[in-house]
């Protein structure tokens, strides 16, 4: 009962009728691919005709891609990336029941298929990831050479977050799926820019500093949402500096070329 009950707090996917799965203002392509052990998945790919970088995010755990439509139309026109929001399995239209394991092997198949349809190699994208989906990037990013790394809103470890929130449950002991995002991001030495609103009632701000202080890179960049809490818009200064940092990736590979 204890580790459904867990399964429950860590991938609470919303209903599948509680968004628009056809936004007239967001033109994108409906895609599914396989994960490696054949599970059907689901995921929205908003292409730009001259992209700054081809952008893969994972979301929050209780999110799915049609209720991150607006979020992507802003991503996707302030910062002039292309971008492929996928579902981890349960979530929306994507099949099985996800683990965090199984959520670090969905995100690889869905950044292949992101190279492949951009027509780049793998290690050119860009993986972006806001609260869970931060998890899933950094744990993604350890594991496999990427262009950079966007956190939103990221914890250190799931455990720390759980046990913020239930200080009275023996969570670190019980918890199975456990993200250890602060590990894992130890192992990563590419270019990351991370931001944490300093409200945040979900995500303590000061895991999400402790976090960026764990990454071992000489390209990295925090920037402080001052007021923001975890689920509200990003300041339109948030965007003007992430397509810096995007910029600065161009930057750094052509320095690196040369």
């Amino acid at each position: 009962m204890l580790h459904v009950l867990e399964r429950m707090l860590v991938f609470p996917a919303p209903r599948l009728d509680c968004a628009d799965w056809n936004p007239d203002d967001l033109p994108h392509e409906d895609v599914e691919f396989r994960a490696e052990d054949g599970t059907q998945l689901h995921g929205w790919f908003v292409p730009h005709e001259s992209p700054r970088a081809a952008v893969l995010y994972s979301h929050g755990n209780g999110e799915h891609v049609a209720r991150l439509a607006p979020r992507l139309k802003e991503l996707h026109e302030a910062t002039d990336v292309a971008v492929f929001a996928w579902d981890y399995r349960g979530y929306g239209k994507s099949q099985g029941k996800s683990t965090s394991e199984l959520a670090l092997t969905d995100a690889r198949e869905a950044q292949l298929w992101l190279a492949d349809r951009m027509e780049i190699p793998p290690k050119d994208v860009v993986l972006l990831g806001r609260s869970l989906g931060g998890g899933v990037s950094a744990g993604l990013a350890s594991r496999h050479a990427v262009r950079g790394l966007v956190l939103e809103r990221t914890f250190s470890r799931l455990k720390d977050a759980a046990a913020y929130h239930f200080p009275w449950l023996p969570v670190r002991w019980l918890m199975r799926n456990e993200f250890p995002s602060i590990d894992w991001i130890r192992d990563y030495h590419g270019p990351l820019f991370q931001s944490h609103g300093t409200e945040d009632e979900v995500v303590p701000y000061a895991m999400g500093q402790a976090l960026f202080d764990a990454c071992p890179s000489e390209a990295k960049r925090f920037y402080t949402v001052e007021g923001g809490n975890h689920n509200g818009p990003q300041p339109v200064e948030y965007y003007e500096q992430l397509g810096e940092w995007m910029d600065e990736l161009s930057h750094r590979e052509h320095s690196d070329a040369s």
